[in-house]
C-alpha cells in the first residue's frame, strides 16, 4: 500500500514523464539491451527501429503513474499488456532489472527535475505496478496451462498448408507436431510465433491474429508481407514467413492470447477492417456464421484495391448463403478492372456520411481493426455519430495501448 505522500508525488510528476516519453523510452532500451541483451528477443525489433516501442513503454508507465491510486481505471491498458506479456513469456524475476533501468533512464532524461524525493516515489510506484501486473500474469499462465489442450512456453507446430490470399497476404495453416489436442480460443485473439532466422543474432517473437473460427484441428494466421516503404524497414518476420517457410516446416508457437474479443451477444454487429486488419475480423465473422448466429451482421472492408484484398470470395459466398449478412467494400486506389467490373461499393475512404447510408442506425456493436490512421478515422466517425465507448471495440497492431495516445 503506497502512502499519500508517494501517491501525490507520482501523480504530480506523471505529466513530466509523458512530456519526455520518447526520450525516456529511447534511453531505457539503450540501457536495458546493453546490460541484458537476451531480452532483445522479446521485443519487436522493427518497432524498435521505427521508434514505436520506446514511446509506448514510457507512455504506459505515465498512464499507470497517473492512476497509481486506482489502477483499475486503466484496465484496458493493463489487460492488453498482461496478455502480451503472457504470450511472450515475461517472468516475475525480469521486472526488477526492467525497473532499475527505467528509473535510471528517468534520471538521465529529467536531470535536475529527478530529485531524490521524486525518484524514491517512482521506485515505490514501479514496485506497486509490477506487483499488480505479476499477479494478473501468474493467473493468466495458470489459466492457459490448465485449459483443455493448453500449454505454456513454446510448442512445435508444422505448416500443413500455405495459401496465397492476395498479392501481399498469405495464410498459414498450423497443426501441432505432437498430434495432441489444441485449445480453442476467443475469436479476435492472436498466436505468438518464435522465428529463428538464419543470420539474425537474436530470435524474433511476433503476434499474428488468428484468422479463422476456433476448431480443434488447426490454427490459421494470415500474414501481410511488410515491404520496406517510405524509409521504414521491411518486416523481418513477415518476409521470412512468406519467402522461407514452406509446407512441412516447424515453428515454435505460444498459446493463443489477446483481449480483442466479443464483448456482447445478440445485438446487431458491424465488423470494419482495413488492410490486414481483416484477419481478426475474419475469425469473428466465421465464428458468427458457424455458430448459426441470427445477429444482423455487416462486414465492411477497406483496401487499396482487389489485388491486395484478401478473402473477398469467401465473404461473398457467405453473404449469398445467409440473409442476415451484408457486406460492403471500399477501395482507395481501385484498378481499371475494379472500376469496369464494379468490384467495390465506395471509392476512397470510409467516412461517417457513407456509414450512415449503409447502416440503418448506430445502435449496433462495432468492432474494427486496421492501420492506425484507419482506426483513428473510424473511432472518430463513430464517436461523432454518438456510438458509446463501450460499443466501440478495436484492435491495435502496434505497441501503443489506445488510439488516444497516438
Amino acid at each position: 500500500m503506497l502512502d499519500e505522500s508517494t501517491i501525490k508525488i507520482v501523480k504530480s510528476t506523471a505529466p513530466l514523464l509523458q512530456e519526455h516519453s520518447k526520450e525516456i523510452g529511447k534511453r531505457f532500451y539503450e540501457l536495458l539491451f546493453s546490460r541484458v541483451p537476451e531480452l532483445y528477443n522479446m521485443f519487436n525489433q522493427t518497432n524498435q527501429k521505427r521508434g514505436f516501442q520506446q514511446e509506448a513503454l514510457a507512455y504506459g508507465v505515465y498512464l499507470a503513474g497517473a492512476n497509481i491510486d486506482n489502477l483499475k481505471a486503466v484496465e484496458t491498458m493493463v489487460e492488453r499488456v498482461t496478455e502480451k506479456h503472457r504470450a511472450l513469456g515475461v517472468q516475475a524475476e525480469q521486472y526488477p532489472i526492467v525497473g532499475e533501468n527505467l528509473i535510471e533512464a528517468v534520471k538521465d532524461v529529467l536531470g535536475d527535475a529527478a530529485t531524490d524525493e521524486v525518484i524514491e516515489a517512482w521506485e515505490k510506484a514501479y514496485q506497486a505496478i509490477a506487483d499488480f501486473f505479476i499477479d494478473i500474469e501468474n493467473k493468466l499462465y495458470k489459466q492457459t496451462e490448465l485449459q483443455p489442450g493448453g500449454w505454456v512456453g513454446n510448442r512445435s507446430f508444422y505448416v500443413a498448408q500455405k495459401v496465397k490470399e492476395s498479392d501481399v497476404i498469405t495464410s498459414f495453416y498450423l497443426k501441432p507436431e505432437d498430434g495432441k489436442r489444441i485449445p480453442v480460443y476467443n475469436p479476435g485473439q492472436y498466436l505468438t510465433i518464435q522465428a529463428d532466422i538464419k543470420g539474425e543474432k537474436y530470435f524474433h517473437m511476433r503476434h499474428y491474429s488468428l484468422s479463422d473460427a476456433p476448431n480443434h484441428e488447426y490454427y490459421r494466421i494470415s500474414v501481410k508481407r511488410e515491404d520496406a516503404l517510405n524509409g521504414a524497414p521491411a518486416g523481418i518476420v513477415s518476409n521470412y514467413l512468406h519467402h522461407e517457410v514452406a509446407v512441412g516446416d516447424v515453428l515454435p508457437i505460444r498459446a493463443p492470447a489477446g483481449d480483442f474479443t466479443f464483448k456482447t451477444e445478440g445485438q446487431p454487429i458491424v465488423l470494419l477492417s482495413g488492410g490486414v486488419g481483416i484477419t481478426p475480423m475474419m475469425s469473428m465473422f466465421n465464428t458468427l456464421v458457424e455458430t448459426h448466429s441470427d445477429r444482423e451482421i455487416t462486414f465492411i472492408h477497406a483496401a487499396a484495391n482487389s489485388k491486395v484484398h484478401a478473402m473477398r470470395e469467401h465473404v461473398e459466398e457467405l453473404v449469398k448463403e445467409h440473409k442476415n449478412i451484408t457486406s460492403f467494400v471500399c477501395y482507395s486506389a481501385p484498378t481499371e478492372q475494379d472500376r469496369s467490373e464494379k468490384r467495390y461499393d465506395k471509392e476512397g475512404f470510409i467516412n461517417l456520411n457513407w456509414l450512415k447510408t449503409v447502416l440503418s442506425d448506430n445502435r449496433k456493436d462495432f468492432y474494427f481493426c486496421g492501420p492506425l490512421p484507419f482506426l483513428k478515422a473510424i473511432n472518430g466517425a463513430l464517436k461523432e455519430w454518438g456510438v458509446p465507448k463501450e460499443k466501440r471495440t478495436y484492435e491495435l497492431f502496434s505497441p501503443i495501448s489506445t488510439i488516444e495516445e497516438a
